[in-house]
């Protein structure tokens, strides 16, 4: 049984959250404040944590930070009544796994979570030593790191699962939707440009020019794909 921790300062939407999480077969724990997640976190090991953003005393983002402290990797969502581009993704810079934006269908929120430890069952089982070498490029999936010519690249968790997923392929081409479902683990046309604003950041961090891609290219008209090195 995956053991989440929910981190929520509304009892409603705590409630509805913990009844119908419980329902999928998880063990739910709820806190309602910033100290009290730290203290959880701190105490035992779980499987994803759910956070809002305001919270009384610590801060959902602090939190976040912290979580990407740990040496162990923990998935996280983030749900917060902050609904714009820039709070998505200031989250998702700050280590969140996903972004959920109140009010919110409960049965996303559970789509979301399916996804997110599928994601993690599949980066698990990437074998000790499975690096994948490209481009100038070091990807370890153990530690989620990538170095560039010998330098740290900084990238959030899904920027790392897109890269790795690309550079598992090179020289195929993944349309948007194909990428939503590969990556993110759903299927959604309102989510596409999601697909563009992740490739457009990582472009930034990896390529020479990011507005002249060499690693990860677009196919006009098909979608995008990353090119076999030399």
């Amino acid at each position: 049984m995956k053991q989440i921790l929910l981190v929520e300062d509304d009892s409603d939407i705590a409630a509805l959250l913990r009844l119908n999480l419980e329902d999928e077969g998880y063990a739910i724990t709820h806190v309602a404040d910033g100290a009290q997640a730290i203290a959880c976190l701190e105490e035992r090991l779980w499987d994803a944590a759910i956070l809002d953003l305001m919270l009384p005393g610590v801060d959902g983002l602090e939190i976040c930070r912290r979580i990407r402290q740990q040496t162990r990797y923990l998935p996280v969502i983030i749900i917060s009544a902050r609904s714009s581009e820039t709070d998505r993704i200031t989250g998702l810079e700050n280590g969140a796994d996903d972004y959920l934006a109140k009010p919110f269908s409960v049965q996303e929120l559970i789509a979301r979570i399916r996804a997110l430890f599928r994601r993690q069952q599949a980066m698990a089982q990437a074998q000790s030593g499975e690096q994948i070498h490209a481009h100038g490029m070091v990807l370890d999936p153990l530690t989620r790191s990538v170095r560039l010519h010998g330098q740290e690249v900084d990238l959030t968790p899904r920027e790392f699962e897109l890269l790795w997923f690309f550079a598992r392929h090179p020289g195929q081409v993944f349309s948007r939707l194909a990428l939503l479902e590969q990556v993110w683990g759903y299927q959604h046309e309102g989510y596409e440009h999601t697909v563009n604003t992740h490739i457009n950041r990582l472009r930034i961090k990896i390529e020479k020019e990011a507005a002249e891609p060499e690693i990860i290219r677009t196919v006009w008209g098909k979608g995008y794909k990353f090119a076999e090195s030399s």
